[in-house]
Order: C-alpha cells, then structure tokens, then sequence
C-alpha cells in the first residue's frame, strides 16, 4: 500500500503521522510512504528579480521545507518506516492530489485541526478541500 501523508510541521500534522505509525498492523505489507510538504508559493511582485535571485527563493523553499519535514522523519525513521521525502511549491490542497496520483497512491492521510463545520466555512480547511478533490481515498487524523 503506498500512503500519502501530508505534512507541515504542526502538531496537527504530526498526529496524522502518530496516527500511521500506530496504525501500521492495518496493513498486510509495510506501507510505502510519500511523506508531502507543499509550500504556497511567494508572491510575484514586480521587478521582486531585482532584489532577490530565483537561487534564493528555492532556497527558502527547501529550508522551509525541510524544517517542516524534520520531526515527521524523525518519527519515521525511530519506527523504522520506510519513506520518500517530497518538497513542492503551489495551491496546497491541488498539489497534494496531484501527486498522490501521479505517485499512485491508495490513501492521503493528513492531519485536521478538529474545527466544527461553522469554523471551516469561514476560515476554509487544506484538509476539507483535499477530500473534496481527490479521487484517492482520505482519511483525516484529527
């Protein structure tokens, strides 16, 4: 089974990682995991190449990135699960399907802060447009 647990550094997203090492029995073969951070991309402004290079924004990308992958690995790793790190830049939610389907994977695990629906309609949910979107099953770690 491949999984793709998406991830951004959060105790949110950590319980959804807590949440597959606890629950990795479920399977009958270890689960191949492509551990996701997507990073929004920086806002274009005009003649922004002037003052900061494209080196220096992808490097950001990968700092931050790898910041926010760290203590998923690291739980990853103390458990002795096996995983693909991926660094992406774009629309969060859109990005995370698209992988997972590019990837082929069965399942898209993510963590949810557990809001009511109310608090969701006004303030909107990475979590809740992933699983309007994505046509690879979801299952939310709240």
């Amino acid at each position: 089974m491949r999984i793709l647990l998406a991830v951004d550094g959060s105790t949110h997203s950590l319980h959804a990682v807590k949440c597959l090492i606890e629950h990795t029995g479920w399977y009958r073969e270890d689960p191949a995991v492509e551990l996701v951070f997507v990073h929004l991309p920086v806002p274009k402004l005009p003649r922004m190449n002037v003052v900061v290079a494209a080196s220096q924004v992808r490097r950001y990308y990968d700092r931050q990135g790898k910041a926010a992958l760290s203590r998923a690995r690291k739980l990853l790793e103390a458990k002795g699960i096996k995983y693909a790190a991926h660094i992406f830049v774009g629309p969060i939610a859109q990005t995370i399907v698209r992988h997972a389907r590019i990837a082929r994977c069965d399942l898209i695990m993510i963590g949810t802060r557990g809001m009511t629906a109310t608090g969701n309609l006004l303030l909107g949910s990475t979590a809740n447009k992933v699983v309007h979107i994505s046509p690879v099953p979801v299952l939310l770690a709240k």
